[in-house]
């Protein structure tokens, strides 16, 4: 059951364009246990069917900027073979350890980063 929960809730993440590894992988590793090679590489194959749906989805909707995507994707697939190639030379610890300084910087990021204005009300403002 926990296994289906995992996915589910990595699925949901996924299609919104989040990215479900940054919850797939720390939940595979915290309840299922298996290597971090293992871990990495499940995510690897949960992307491309998950990925596949939200694209469909998304490109029914129109809201995907094409002119910006394709060069980002070609790169994309260059730093892939790169990063696979690393990620299979690499020692398991130091990619959990890698993995975690990401989300955590990532974290950060997103609590003390720079605050976008929207449609010119100030984020900071409470509604009255």
């Amino acid at each position: 059951m926990t296994v289906f929960l995992i996915g589910l809730a990595a699925g949901i993440i996924s299609g919104m364009g989040i990215g479900g590894g940054a919850v797939l992988i720390p939940a595979l590793v915290l309840f299922v246990r298996p290597e971090q090679h293992v871990a990495q590489s499940t995510n690897l194959l949960f992307f491309i069917p998950t990925a596949a749906v939200a694209l469909a989805i998304h490109i029914k909707r129109r809201r995907i900027d094409f002119k910006t995507g394709i060069p980002i994707m070609l790169f994309g697939l260059a730093g892939a073979i790169l990063g696979s190639r690393i990620a299979l030379a690499a020692d398991g610890m130091l990619l959990r350890k890698g993995f975690g300084v990401f989300l955590l910087a990532m974290g950060l990021y997103e609590i003390f980063g720079k605050r976008k204005k929207t449609k010119g009300k100030d984020p900071k403002e409470k509604d009255g």
